[in-house]
């Protein structure tokens, strides 16, 4: 019997380091070297494209003859923002970079440019709100960065939340856990690559402002088939009328979440089952991700040269594209071995099924 894999102080260790590195969309440096650091030792084939992605080769073993290709892709980027212009004595107009409601970000404390210079979001002040203005949504353009007379930045600069990893029992809290929770996912299984299989790992970026690096990932590997792990958003809070909340998306402590169908990708219901099946045979609590908008990579891979079936496996967690993200440590877990026991057992046979 083939035991769980587990998630200890070391996978901890390395989320945090993941979670606390600046990789905005196009900018993404920082975790593509953690990246390759961590990797060097266990894949045999490691390349960087021309889009920045991490395409990673671990090759099957013992003599497997016509093995096949699994593709996994989990992006390396996060939201963020982009200096545009300053105005005075470190006060800065910017830009959003990937999806970010206005309405969350004064006061938020931000990181800018290489050496990470400490900043805030600035606002006009509630005190000083003109009636008219109080009910008025926050217009991005707004807005200011503020890094203080003595903090220098140039238009170009990439900015973060400036959040830093915590654990509390239980819970994961932290910027970025979309998608370094992916990220520290694929790693992990390309630690424990099965033999049976070529196996494909895809760290890719700017998925946040259009799936992009993924679809040139999915170019250059041509596989057989593709999972993208991800994080997906639980909207699970209680209503405010006291019913039950049917439109949830998907549940933290639900294990992880399966999608059927997005605003990009008809999942591949042959691999539907399959994780289905994987997931009940090794005693894995798992959801389905109630269909609806968003997505993930799986929108451009499955569309790769004359198609790929996929699936996207997400962790769940709350509060996405803010300056922290709630997800839960057995959430990930599951989500780890869920695809893990889906690699070692799936086969060929499986796609010469008909897809129905």
């Amino acid at each position: 019997m083939v035991n769980k894999l587990k998630i200890e102080q070391k996978q901890l260790s390395l989320l945090e380091k993941l979670c606390n590195a600046v990789a905005v969309s196009g900018n993404e440096g920082e975790v593509r070297r953690i990246v390759i650091e961590e990797l060097k030792d266990f894949a045999d084939e490691i390349t960087v494209d021309a889009m920045g992605n991490v395409l990673v080769r671990h090759h099957a073993k013992n003599g497997t003859v016509d093995p096949l290709k699994v593709m996994l892709d989990a992006h390396m980027d996060e939201v963020g923002f982009m200096i545009a212009a300053e105005e005075e004595e470190g006060i800065y107009t910017f830009e959003v970079v990937g999806g970010i409601d206005p309405r969350q970000l004064p006061g938020k404390l931000v990181l800018v440019g290489k050496d990470h210079t400490p900043g805030v979001i600035g606002t006009k002040p509630i005190h000083l709100l003109e009636e008219k203005e109080e009910d008025s949504p926050i217009a991005q353009n707004t807005l200011r960065i503020d890094l203080g007379p003595a903090g220098k930045a140039k238009p170009g600069d990439y900015g973060s939340f400036a959040t830093r990893f915590l654990r509390s029992g239980n819970n994961l809290f932290s910027k970025a856990i979309d998608d370094r929770i992916g990220v520290a996912t694929l790693i992990e299984l390309v630690k424990n690559a099965p033999e049976n299989i070529e196996l494909l790992a895809s760290f890719s970026v700017q998925e946040e402002i259009g799936l992009r690096g993924a679809r040139v990932a999915a170019y250059t590997f041509a596989p057989d088939l593709a999972i993208a792990v991800d994080s997906t958003p639980a909207f699970d809070l209680p209503r405010e009328d006291g019913n039950e909340n049917a439109v949830y998306n998907c549940r933290l402590g639900g294990g992880p979440a399966i999608y059927l169908a997005d605003a990009g990708t008809l999942s591949d219901p042959r691999l539907i089952q399959f994780l289905c099946k994987t997931a009940e045979q090794n005693s894995i609590i798992y959801q389905f991700r109630q269909p609806g908008g968003g997505g993930t990579n799986a929108g451009w891979i499955h569309r790769s040269r004359a198609g790929v079936p996929s699936v996207s496996i997400s962790v769940p967690g709350r509060y996405a594209h803010t300056a922290v993200l709630l997800s839960r440590l057995e959430d990930w877990e599951n989500a780890l071995n869920l695809v893990y026991f889906t690699l070692r057992g799936i086969t060929r046979e499986i796609l010469e099924t008909p897809r129905g």
